[in-house]
């Protein structure tokens, strides 16, 4: 067994990427929104492209890169209304539902703890009708830091108490891993397929899964 589920009184889930086909959001920025900067502009999708990637990846990691507000301001374009346009490829993980179900029926807290702006995260629990499985819903905005930062998880606990030692954390991003890491929630498993268009991802430093399927012996 990957989990000795005798020991996980608490588990955290991340959205994108975990739960949810990280293709969604991957199209979204990487192509659908320099389609429509480029529109705006009068210029190739490529040179968008060439415009916006610096723009993206100089705040990678920090709040405002998952901030609706900020990129709307930023770029002269409604996020929430363009994310609205292709909602129809936001669809949840193969094995997911099972596994939610699974939890559900046990005595185990479920939290979705998740860096994505609220408008994003309505949209998306509309989309998908998830919010029924868990306790409780943690968005990183609430707080003021991502769930890169220390800040983030100190915030957390003070809001909603959970025992670190007892706590399983799923979670696509390595950088989020390893903030949890250092707070010191013991259990921590990462996704190495968070996209189905893309190839399996090679993940060093925690065990992963490719599908939940992996984290239900036991259950």
């Amino acid at each position: 067994m990957m989990i000795d589920w005798e020991k996980i009184d608490t588990v955290l889930l991340d959205m994108d990427g975990t739960l949810l086909d990280l293709n969604f959001d991957n199209h979204f920025w990487n192509e659908f929104v320099p389609q429509k900067y480029a529109e705006q502009h009068c210029m190739s999708v490529e040179n968008a492209k060439i415009h916006l990637i610096p723009q993206f990846k100089s705040i990678e990691g920090k709040l405002e890169w998952y901030c609706l507000d900020y990129w709307s301001e930023a770029l002269n374009l409604n996020i929430s209304e363009l994310k609205a346009e292709i909602s129809g490829l936001i669809v949840v993980l193969p094995h997911v539902t099972d596994f939610l179900e699974k939890l559900q029926q046990s005595s185990r807290k479920v939290i979705l703890v998740t860096n994505a702006h609220r408008d994003s995260l309505d949209l998306k629990m509309e989309k998908t009708c998830l919010q029924s499985f868990f306790d409780g819903i943690i968005c990183s905005h609430d707080f003021g830091f991502p769930k890169e930062s220390q800040q983030f998880w100190h915030h957390f606990l003070q809001h909603r108490y959970f025992n670190k030692e007892n706590t399983l954390l799923v979670d696509d991003s390595v950088a989020v891993l390893n903030s949890a890491r250092v707070f010191g929630i013991k259990h921590l498993i990462s996704v190495s397929k968070p996209d189905s268009q893309q190839p399996m991802r090679t993940i060093l430093n925690y065990p992963a899964i490719e599908d939940f399927r992996e984290l239900m012996v036991g259950l």
